[in-house]
């Protein structure tokens, strides 16, 4: 049996981590409280501490934080920018991120960023609330990320 050109939740290169660091970032970005939660729940298996999450909240800057990696730091540069509107990506951005991932890793942060931003967007537009995965997770604040206004 031939093997799929693309495998998003088995890429090796990539990482769990990395990708569970990049769903994160794209939850955060788009102030999804539902997929905050779920895309957060468990990250400390991921071994996500609580300065790199405050760091993805944009509390701290990313390169103030000594645990992220080079390519980490990156993706969630990445992350963020892909989950803005409108879409803004500077020259340097993508010459870091084509000289330290390779294109078919590009397509997989890519589509994995774009999941999030639409099932994050779609959420928020049904007004779904959190289902609870992260309650015991005080620094996560999911409760604060909110779309509503009054």
């Amino acid at each position: 049996m031939a093997k799929p050109l693309l495998q998003p939740h088995n890429e090796k290169s990539l990482g769990r981590r990395l990708l569970k660091l990049v769903r994160m970032q794209a939850s955060f970005s788009v102030s999804c409280p539902f997929c905050i939660d779920m895309n957060s729940f468990k990250h400390d298996r991921f071994k996500i501490t609580e300065e790199e999450v405050h760091a993805i909240q944009g509390q701290i800057p990313l390169q103030d934080v000594p645990s992220f990696s080079e390519r980490e730091r990156i993706a969630l540069e990445y992350a963020r920018s892909a989950s803005g509107a409108p879409l803004r990506f500077s020259s340097g951005l993508i010459a870091k991120l084509k000289k330290n991932f390779t294109d078919r890793e590009i397509v997989i942060l890519a589509s994995t960023i774009a999941q999030v931003n639409y099932w994050g967007r779609l959420i928020q537009a049904l007004g779904i609330p959190p289902a609870g995965f992260s309650n015991d997770c005080p620094y996560l604040n999911v409760g604060k990320y909110t779309t509503l206004v009054e």
